[in-house]
């Protein structure tokens, strides 16, 4: 498999720093090209959002480029992965917890990782930012572990009642502010001409699934340069429905090859 990459962040239109991170990382092994995209969108006071998610950011960074080779040469196994992923999130929310602890504040960070490896793709999520699927059709990967999709879940609220819930930011954990941390982990199958979508909770706020589809459908982006273009686009046109958090995107199209 071969791939495309994309990705912008945005500090918005209120906030004075963009405690938003991400990673997209290809590299060539003997399985084929695999491909490794991270975002992270932090909280906390001042830069401590910033801090916590550059941090993950840069766990997963390292170990795509120390552990990983060493997961592919032993022979991939999706429970290795699922289990060192589990050890990173472990490690880093006794981590941030510790620091944030020392500076007497709170701060932590979502996670949402891909890992594409021959046809099937592996991703884990802490937190509400999302991972979507566009192939014919708009697929949303991963559930948000919030207290809305909770009440969603129950039947205790209506999908129109959520999309505008004065606490649909309200998280149920995150790495490094939550005592207990348990990722969800999903996996499927890969296909050429297929476009994962990954993002901060604050670029699919104000936008529709419908926009995301029209703008971001692999049938529309066809190199790199159209990919940046359109998720600047649909960033700016967060801005103009007044969206107030940071904004970040990461995008990656599959293609025949690799």
């Amino acid at each position: 498999m071969n791939f495309m990459i994309a990705s912008h962040s945005d500090v918005g239109i209120k906030k004075n720093t963009n405690q938003d991170s991400l990673l997209i990382k290809v590299a060539q092994t003997n399985l084929g090209k695999v491909c490794l995209c991270v975002v992270c969108d932090g909280m906390g006071g001042l830069a401590r959002g910033e801090l916590a998610s550059a941090t993950v950011v840069r766990t997963f960074e390292n170990w795509f480029e120390n552990a990983f080779p060493d997961l592919i040469q032993r022979g991939f196994d999706p429970e290795e992965l699922r289990l060192q992923w589990d050890n990173i999130v472990l490690e880093q929310n006794q981590k941030i917890s510790t620091y944030a602890a020392s500076q007497g504040t709170r701060m932590g960070t979502t996670i949402v990782s891909l890992l594409i490896i021959g046809n099937e793709y592996y991703i884990m999520n802490v937190g509400d930012s999302r991972a979507y699927l566009l192939t014919d059709q708009l697929s949303l990967l991963t559930k948000d572990q919030t207290v809305v999709q909770y009440q969603l879940d129950m039947g205790m609220i209506t999908w129109e009642e959520a999309r505008a819930h004065p606490q649909r930011n309200v998280l149920l954990q995150c790495v490094g502010a939550s005592e207990v941390v348990t990722p969800d982990f999903y996996n499927g199958p890969v296909t050429p001409d297929s476009m994962f979508v990954l993002c901060s909770d604050g670029f699919r706020h104000v936008i529709t699934p419908e926009e995301i589809y029209d703008n971001l459908n692999p049938g529309l982006l066809v190199n790199e340069q159209k990919m940046k273009e359109n998720a600047v686009w649909l960033t700016e046109l967060d801005k103009q429905r007044q969206e107030v958090d940071n904004i970040s995107v990461a995008l990656v199209r599959t293609c025949q090859g690799g």
